[in-house]
């Protein structure tokens, strides 16, 4: 029975609140006073500065450690979250307290895939902030503690040209990931039905670089009525996950370059099994008369052979793995995210896991993810050192909680308010 303590835990999916000082050493002189600028507002809020916007970071994004009826859509300083959000050494001592040794970064406030810069009139601007952007994470935040960070670099998404030569250039510096918008057509650029893309593509398929899509990268979310209740966009957000696989999977993509390889991050995995089962009944119903062509496979060995699917609380996920692909599935955290599983993840995932063999659990756990990303913890640290008992142990004396600051009064947000929300300074 796998038991918690034994856990090796690698998270494909937490956040960074980026510090104030991110861009100091990794912009070009003469770029460096037009880059943003982190400001304390006179009502004592801060936030980033850029071309005229003003982004904060909104409250529910950094909420670990705090009890769930303070959260809310308000503004954060950075007094108000954990060191952990922006410090690399504070992440990890709440890494160990987690029990969790690996940890893939996704983006704040220059949005999931740098759709920020991407508003810049100036490209060659906007290049040199997405450039100093990941240099940043790569050299700094990642390259902090290696065997604890799995690098993640933003693209210049404007330019498919622009997107394959910082592709290679990432790579150069070993970083094996790149965040990617699930709906590329939602922020007005083409689909993924369009050949537009190819050359990034090809890029990411030659030098092994995963695209990671996150839910809400392409600045919206799913809600059903602008007066529905904030629990409905929360309940079905991963749903942009389902969408985005099946444009992938309908499209050329994933026939047109066999190496080629993605992952659906929080979007969970339960749905899977019917996802499957689906694709390959409308294949075998209508591809006479809609033109489809898989050659000799089916849609669904299709899809597994080119795309990951990561969950953090899934018991029907995990319940029917065999029908995902053992090899397919990634776990995640989400800290400091409201849906995040710290500081108790090798709890819920041991219960999640209850009943999986060993083997089973080490690909869930971490080994697929090490595989997919390239990435090698246990050639700096033991791997008898790297389990949630070891690393909890070396969070000796961390305070789990987050000084409070008052009940917010949430209720009555409705799905389209966090809608726009997420629009405007995350997804």
């Amino acid at each position: 029975m796998v038991q918690a303590e034994d856990l090796i835990l690698v998270s494909v999916d937490d956040h960074v609140v980026e510090p104030p000082d991110m861009f100091d050493n990794h912009l070009p002189d003469k770029w460096k006073d037009k880059a943003p600028q982190f400001v304390t507002k006179d009502d004592g809020t801060q936030v980033w500065r850029y071309e005229g916007a003003e982004i904060p970071n909104i409250g529910l994004n950094a909420v670990a450690g705090r009890p769930p009826e303070e959260w809310g859509m308000e503004p954060a300083s950075l007094e108000e979250i954990r060191e952990g959000c922006y410090d690399p050494d504070k992440r990890v001592l709440d890494m160990n307290l987690n029990g969790t040794l690996g940890s893939m970064s996704f983006p704040s406030f220059v949005q999931f895939c740098g759709q920020l810069f991407s508003r810049t009139e100036d490209k060659q601007q906007a290049l040199a902030m997405v450039q100093a952007y990941n240099d940043w994470h790569i050299d700094e935040w990642a390259g902090s503690h290696p065997e604890r960070f799995v690098p993640l670099a933003i693209p210049p998404i404007w330019d498919p040209e622009t997107m394959a030569g910082e592709i290679r250039r990432v790579a150069a510096k070993g970083c094996r990931a790149m965040t990617f918008s699930e709906n590329p057509s939602k922020l007005g650029w083409p689909s993924f039905h369009s050949d537009a893309w190819d050359p990034m593509w090809q890029a990411a398929s030659e030098e092994g670089v995963v695209l990671c899509l996150h839910i809400g990268s392409s600045s919206s979310v799913p809600f059903t009525a602008p007066d529905a209740p904030i629990d409905v966009l929360v309940h079905m957000t991963p749903m942009n996950s389902m969408l985005a696989g099946s444009d992938l999977l309908w499209s050329p993509v994933l026939r047109s370059f066999p190496d080629i390889k993605f992952a659906l991050s929080e979007g969970g995995i339960g749905w899977v099994p019917y996802f499957l089962e689906r694709a390959d009944y409308t294949y075998q119903h209508h591809s006479t008369w809609t033109g489809q062509d898989f050659g000799d496979k089916l849609p669904s060995q299709v899809f597994l052979e080119h795309v990951w699917v990561c969950f953090i609380d899934d018991a029907n996920g995990v319940e029917f793995r065999d029908k995902i692909g053992i090899d397919n599935i990634l776990w995640e955290c989400d800290y400091p995210h409201s849906d995040s599983s710290w500081p108790q993840s090798p709890e819920l995932a041991a219960k999640q896991l209850a009943g999986v063999s060993q083997q089973e659990a080490d690909k869930i756990t971490h080994l697929n993810a090490m595989e997919l990303f390239g990435w090698d913890p246990f050639s700096i640290r033991p791997r008898e050192q790297c389990t949630a008992g070891v690393l909890r142990r070396e969070a000796d004396g961390v305070d789990p909680t987050t000084k409070g600051r008052g009940r917010k009064d949430s209720q009555g947000t409705s799905a389209e308010t966090l809608s726009r929300v997420v629009g405007a300074t995350k997804g």
